[in-house]
């Protein structure tokens, strides 16, 4: 979605294997399946976590293999089952393994994702990344939006899987304003806009929450 959550998921990994950690990327449902990939073109392949999929055991099962097992990566951790969330838990607290989580906070209707609630509930931190997302008014992006045939919505099942600017379903990061008047950038008109950015002064920050990662 821009926020740059899965350049810093890869980078994570990269900064651990540089100094000879052993670790897991996990993803699901990214643009290119079984990989992590970020929109300025760096990707690497990624184990893709399916609903049937029990992480604990995972880890459990590579450490036997390889004999150590440093840390799990885990993007798009919005889409994971809450079940799968307490057995990342299950490796930090039993297996003393770190655990790097990233995903957005919210989704196209404003609500939480049960995954992010559940990690909300339980990480030991939680923190934004320092990469601002921003609105197309250039305020800072709180919100996620859902656009079908260029008209935002707010109804429809929560996973669709779409990438920005293409087909006829995309996704676009608003600040609150916008994402509440419907006013994704498709539909926004031109007067609008140039309204909207004279009326806009210095300071305008919504008090919510942005898309951000959850670190367990």
């Amino acid at each position: 979605m821009g926020s740059g959550k899965s350049t810093m998921a890869l980078q994570i990994h990269h900064n651990l294997t540089q100094v000879g950690q052993h670790g897991l990327l996990l993803t699901q449902l990214d643009r290119l399946e079984a990989a992590v990939s970020s929109r300025l073109g760096v990707a690497l392949p990624a184990i893709e976590v399916h609903p049937d999929l029990d992480l604990s055991e995972l880890a459990r099962s590579v450490r036997d293999e390889v004999g150590v097992l440093h840390f799990m990566v885990c993007d798009e951790a919005q889409f994971y089952l809450a079940a799968q969330v307490d057995q990342l838990a299950e490796v930090v607290d039993e297996l003393d393994v770190d655990v790097w989580a990233f995903g957005l906070l919210t989704d196209f209707r404003g609500k939480l994702f049960d995954a992010t609630a559940r990690f909300l509930e339980l990480a030991d931190s939680r923190q934004e990344l320092q990469v601002e997302a921003r609105c197309w008014c250039n305020r800072p992006a709180t919100h996620n939006a859902r656009v079908v045939d260029g008209h935002q919505v707010y109804e429809g099942d929560t996973v669709l899987v779409g990438d920005v600017g293409t087909g006829q379903v995309s996704y676009e990061l608003l600040c609150r304003r916008h994402w509440t008047e419907g006013r994704a950038r498709a539909g926004a008109s031109a007067a609008g806009d140039a309204e909207d950015l004279a009326a806009r002064g210095p300071g305008h920050r919504a008090a919510v929450h942005r898309p951000s990662p959850a670190r367990r």
